[in-house]
């Protein structure tokens, strides 16, 4: 037996459960740590579009290969590694394009799958798995798969050096792309937040001016701190409210790139769009080459694990791991079984 998080309507539970075993090109892994997510929290509170409790969490994760099925011969036990999530199908139209990221049978392992990297053990396909480097440690492994989303946010926004760039939400995602949009080389970085502690942050992680995003003219104040239109927007909250943010600080000829996950349906001014022919970008997980520019950016020091790490748990305690999460104080949150 092995305990196992799981996401229930009345909260989390920790369950004991029988241990899994690899099937057909699958690796059983053993958990070393696992990162509690924004999506985690939404799916908790009936906020996300796509998760609904009960369900098995933990899609950030950092393990070590305990054993493989008979069929799989390019992956040793022992070595340590990380989960790419997504699960595709590999055989629709997408996934032959080099696109499972946007697989038309898309499976998710810790949002909705069977199983999730919070619990001791968990089997998984062996090619969603990434050998993680010796020089970094758990806890900045545990960073490459977040930090592979705003990778993936920034290569679809185009080439963003020299560029003007603002970002919505100084939240984990929001200060991951701060670095990713710092390291491509945007010239200028404006964010919004709307808590002063969120906007405290933002300014110390390198913001070059920070804007509350409460406020009536938000938008104007960005484009005034940037000192023109911004040439690309992330919105990492993806509301209607951001949203309609993010388009007034684009005008004109801008990109829009929807890296948050929305809650539910918004409205959009599209004689807006057209009028001024911005570019609304969505942005889905990622790929491959993101996992490996993820990990090329913390081997850099772009992204310190000790900067983004502020609480870390045990498995048993995994309720206060997802209470730290939602509760605004932290960044990254752990939970090491």
């Amino acid at each position: 037996m092995m305990r196992k998080v799981v996401v229930t309507p009345g909260g989390i539970e920790v369950r004991q459960v029988t241990e899994p075993e690899p099937g057909p090109g699958e690796a059983l892994i053993r958990t070393s740590v696992s990162g509690v997510c924004g999506s985690d929290t939404h799916a908790t509170r009936g906020r996300h579009p796509n998760v609904t409790p009960p369900y098995a969490p933990g899609h950030e994760v950092v393990g070590v290969v305990l054993a493989v099925a008979p069929d799989v011969a390019d992956l040793l036990p022992g070595t340590r590694v990380t989960v790419e999530p997504d699960l595709p199908c590999w055989t629709c139209k997408q996934c032959q394009a080099g696109r499972e990221n946007l697989c038309e049978n898309l499976g998710f392992f810790g949002c909705g799958s069977e199983q999730g990297g919070m619990a001791d053990l968990f089997t998984i396909d062996a090619r969603r798995l990434h050998a993680v480097p010796d020089d970094l440690d758990d806890r900045a492994a545990a960073l490459i798969e977040p930090l592979a989303t705003p990778v993936h946010a920034v290569r679809l926004a185009g080439e963003v050096r020299g560029k003007a760039a603002a970002i919505l939400g100084a939240g984990p995602i929001g200060l991951l792309t701060l670095r990713v949009a710092r390291a491509q080389g945007a010239r200028r970085i404006v964010m919004t937040a709307r808590s002063a502690a969120n906007r405290e942050r933002a300014t110390s992680f390198g913001a070059d001016a920070v804007v509350d995003a409460n406020a009536a003219d938000a938008a104007d104040q960005v484009r005034a701190q940037l000192g023109e239109s911004a040439d690309v927007v992330f919105d990492c909250v993806a509301e209607e409210s951001t949203l309609h943010q993010a388009l007034a600080m684009a005008n004109k000829g801008g990109t829009v790139v929807v890296v948050g996950v929305p809650p539910g349906d918004v409205r959009l001014p599209l004689a807006l769009v057209q009028d001024s022919q911005l570019r609304i970008q969505g942005s889905a997980t990622y790929l491959p080459e993101d996992f490996r520019e993820a990990v090329a950016l913390l081997r850099a020091g772009v992204v310190d694990a000790a900067e983004f790490v502020t609480s870390v748990h045990s498995l048993d305690r995994a309720a206060d791991a997802f209470a730290d999460a939602a509760g605004g104080n932290h960044l990254k949150v752990l939970i090491q079984p």
